[in-house]
């Protein structure tokens, strides 16, 4: 059996092709724009090709030739609702989808018709790192909830501080929390019981969840995440959920994603603002993709957490073992890794330094963890989203920029 062929459900899954490199300079790839040598391994997206049947939705718009003013149809209401009730064990109505180009756009048309003007808006930090843009851009302020870390058997453990939470739940400014399920960068899958906590302070203060759930299709085989508004009436009552097929199924470009709303008041309103905004009508390709995600690429889907998640723990244990001062917080979601590094950070030292000290001596570019704030200070973001040959070379200029870095007199 080769490494990229898995097994799930007691059942042979079909091999998928995530070992072999591919090229993406030249494309236009955000990520790939780098000097030749460079190996980037910073911003969310991954270096596999997409779900066949996503490819094929695709060609299909493609070879028609037309890509005229493009509709949603009841495919895309009737995929969304399979999936997630199938999957997730949500039964989603598809009454209840609100069709956008994107999860950020839609959270920063949410900020703007949620909250008002120099009102406040909660984050648990660390967080993902554009959530502060789309909060001051629009005239609001981020109010801060540090999440706790701590140890748990040896190994780094992140956890809600319910009492800072509260007090700032409490505080009249206060109008949406912006929550992240799971939690980018610290791959945090949030239990049922943590979940409804949330829910019960939001509705005890009056404050609006919106919860951004891109990331809860990667998820740790065997590992299923809890959407927030599934947990109980009170949840579904104040929340607006952020889902799409986008970073799962690796189609950022095709600018596809849905909003959530059980409650019929809050759906009313954030359909009128993402009209408003002018991000509720999809390109040709946004409605087939998705569509031809959900219904067709459950088994690719499958394939790739499993690779995906073996190169987590290929990168963990190489940490552990080949570079010291440096520790892989665990985690069930996502293909971030988030590492700690502030063992090896002098005096007035933090991870934006140490992340420009790595790219310049070995090519390596991560996120500095200083970016998503909390304390990012000591931590840095890795994509191990790619095939093994490129996660060995990553980890390797790694291990090397550590002890450079280290060895500086």
């Amino acid at each position: 059996m080769t490494e990229n062929t898995v097994m799930h459900s007691g059942s042979p899954a079909p091999a998928f092709d995530f070992d072999t490199p591919i090229e993406r300079r030249g494309t236009g790839s955000i990520k790939w724009d780098v000097k030749e040598g460079e190996l980037p391994m910073w911003v969310a997206d991954m270096d596999f090709r997409t779900a066949p049947a996503v490819c094929e939705a695709a060609a299909k718009v493609a070879a028609h030739g037309i890509y005229g003013y493009t509709d949603v149809d009841d495919a895309w209401h009737e995929a969304y609702s399979a999936w997630w009730t199938a999957r997730h064990g949500w039964p989603l109505s598809p009454d209840w989808l609100v069709f956008t180009t994107g999860v950020i756009p839609a959270v920063s048309t949410a900020v703007r018709r949620l909250t008002a003007p120099a009102e406040k808006v909660a984050v648990l930090t660390p967080v993902y790192n554009i959530f502060f843009n789309c909060i001051m851009n629009n005239g609001r302020v981020p109010y801060e909830v540090p999440l706790s870390c701590s140890r748990r058997e040896g190994k780094l453990f992140y956890a809600i501080d319910f009492d800072a939470l509260e007090e700032a739940l409490a505080d009249p400014q206060t109008s949406l929390l912006l929550f992240c399920n799971p939690h980018n960068p610290v791959g945090k899958i949030w239990d049922r019981e943590t979940l409804a906590m949330v829910g019960a302070l939001c509705e005890k203060h009056g404050v609006t969840v919106l919860s951004d759930e891109i990331h809860c299709d990667v998820a740790r085989p065997g590992k299923a995440y809890v959407p927030f508004a599934s947990v109980n009436e009170v949840n579904a009552k104040i929340t607006v959920t952020c889902v799409a097929p986008t970073k799962a199924f690796n189609c950022a470009g095709m600018h596809t994603a849905a909003v959530v709303c059980a409650d019929p008041v809050l759906r009313h309103r954030m359909r009128r603002a993402l009209n408003t905004d002018e991000v509720g009508e999809p390109g040709a390709f946004a409605v087939p993709v998705a569509v031809a995600a959900f219904t067709e690429g459950g088994e690719w889907l499958d394939a790739m957490n499993e690779y995906v998640f073996a190169n987590r723990a290929f990168a963990e244990a190489y940490i552990a073992e080949r570079i010291p001062g440096l520790e892989a917080v665990p985690a069930d979601a996502t293909y971030l890794l988030w590492i700690s590094v502030g063992a090896i950070l002098g005096e007035g030292e933090d991870s934006a330094a140490f992340c420009r000290f790595l790219r310049e001596k070995t090519g390596l570019w991560l996120s500095p963890g200083t970016q998503y704030r909390g304390d990012g200070a000591g931590f840095v973001r890795l994509n191990a989203a790619c095939p093994r040959s490129r996660l060995e070379d990553g980890m390797d200029r790694l291990r090397r920029g550590a002890a450079l870095w280290s060895a500086r007199t």
